[in-house]
């Protein structure tokens, strides 16, 4: 049902969103479970269903992203045949989710080039979105450390940003 509910599957044709539910499971975790660590092998994809998961990079934990949105995929490194995940997901609260294996799903795609072009097309929507995201993320706290001076049109870096 969920799956249906992603964005990712919208319009797609039933067969192929059924044969998607046949390969994913349900789970539930706890507040400060790790689903997977940056570094980890990437063999998951995940589709929220209730609850909050927050990506990290960094051995700091630096947030790069909060899912938080019924029906929101994230664990996409496991389908662009990157070997590890490049985040960490910790679960910030009591969530459930379905966790479908990579290399099944992306046999479907192969299976079915017709919704198999579509959800990668999706997929890479997603993917752009995050990063639009992240460029207003990095263009947001930039402009709160620099400053523009009067009139010389040279810009002043305050020494917390330096």
């Amino acid at each position: 049902m969920y799956i249906q509910q992603s964005d990712l599957f919208w319009g797609m044709n039933r067969d192929f969103v059924k044969e998607v539910m046949n390969i994913a499971v349900k789970e539930s975790y706890q507040k400060g479970d790790f689903l997977f660590r940056e570094g980890d092998p990437a063999v998951n994809f995940y589709i929220l269903i209730k609850g909050r998961v927050k990506l990290t990079i960094g051995e700091t934990g630096q947030m790069v992203y909060t899912v938080d949105r019924s029906g929101e995929a994230f664990g996409w490194s496991s389908l662009l045949e990157r070997d590890v995940y490049s985040a960490s997901g910790e679960c910030k609260q009591e969530t459930i989710l379905q966790k479908i294996d990579s290399r099944a799903l992306l046999k479907l795609v192969e299976e079915d080039p017709v919704n198999g072009l579509i959800f990668i097309k999706r997929l890479a929507g997603l993917i752009g979105n995050r990063l639009v995201w992240s460029y207003k993320m990095i263009t947001s706290s930039s402009q709160a450390a620099v400053s523009l001076t009067g009139g010389s049109g040279q810009i002043e870096i305050s020494e917390a940003a330096a």
